[in-house]
């Protein structure tokens, strides 16, 4: 089996180079292979030379992944993501930040209970597992996300933002998606429920970066994520 770890990447020279290292070379477990697919989003940085630097790099000759890199105009996380799974050959899909916040040591535990036969899908979530450096106000506004969507859609989930959202190649293929920018993370989990998946959650540690650093997520970031929970359950009854 092949897992494809999809990687959107905007403005992220100061850590992509770190990521992509910490990728590669993380253990999976037996069995498994991996492939490493970034899209560069338009980045206006040196992103775009990193990843051309990265790519040219001689890999290892015995169990090197395979590296697909993708740019295109800046349109969004969304659109990035889509991109990257359009391109991901894998049987499973593993959603990696560009940033240092979420560590792919845990890549393990998050593919145990699909390579176990237990779930189609896996969420790690910040909130059942370790957090450092998250402001209150993020955090707040995370928990209000995660305590409207359990309550409008009669389930429990800790961490409908996370980045860390993997699942088999079945789950996602045929759905489609019209967010933008960062409300993937809603619609996404939507049209999985209402496709009759059950979302397994693992506690994950989560390292949370500034604004200054980076971090890209503000308020009118939040209400746009937050919005679709409220559209989805009342004025759009999508095809999943």
């Amino acid at each position: 089996m092949k897992l494809s770890i999809v990687i959107p990447a905007y403005n992220e020279e100061a850590t992509i180079q770190q990521i992509v290292e910490k990728v590669r070379a993380v253990a999976l477990p037996e069995g498994l292979t991996k492939e490493i697919v970034i899209v560069n989003d338009g980045s206006k940085d040196k992103t775009a030379t990193i990843l051309s630097l990265l790519i040219s790099q001689t890999p290892p000759a015995a169990g090197q992944a395979e590296m697909i890199i993708v740019h295109q105009s800046n349109q969004g996380k969304t659109a990035a993501l889509l991109t990257g799974f359009k391109n991901a050959t894998g049987d499973i899909l593993l959603v990696q930040d560009a940033d240092l916040e979420y560590d792919p040591n845990q890549y393990a535990k998050l593919l145990k209970p699909i390579l176990d036969g237990e779930a189609s899908v896996v969420y790690g979530s910040r909130f059942l597992g370790k957090i450092d450096g998250m402001q209150p106000i993020n955090r707040w506004a995370n928990e209000i996300s995660n305590w409207t969507f359990s309550l409008l859609y009669g389930t429990t989930i800790t961490d409908i933002n996370t980045c860390y959202k993997v699942f088999t190649r079945g789950a996602w293929e045929g759905m489609v998606i019209t967010s933008k920018n960062f409300a993937f993370e809603t619609e996404f989990t939507v049209k999985l429920l209402s496709r009759g998946y059950m979302i397994n959650e693992v506690a994950i540690d989560y390292t949370a970066r500034s604004r200054k650093a980076g971090k890209k997520i503000k308020w009118s970031t939040a209400l746009e994520m937050f919005w679709p929970i409220i559209k989805y359950r009342f004025f759009i009854r999508s095809n999943p």
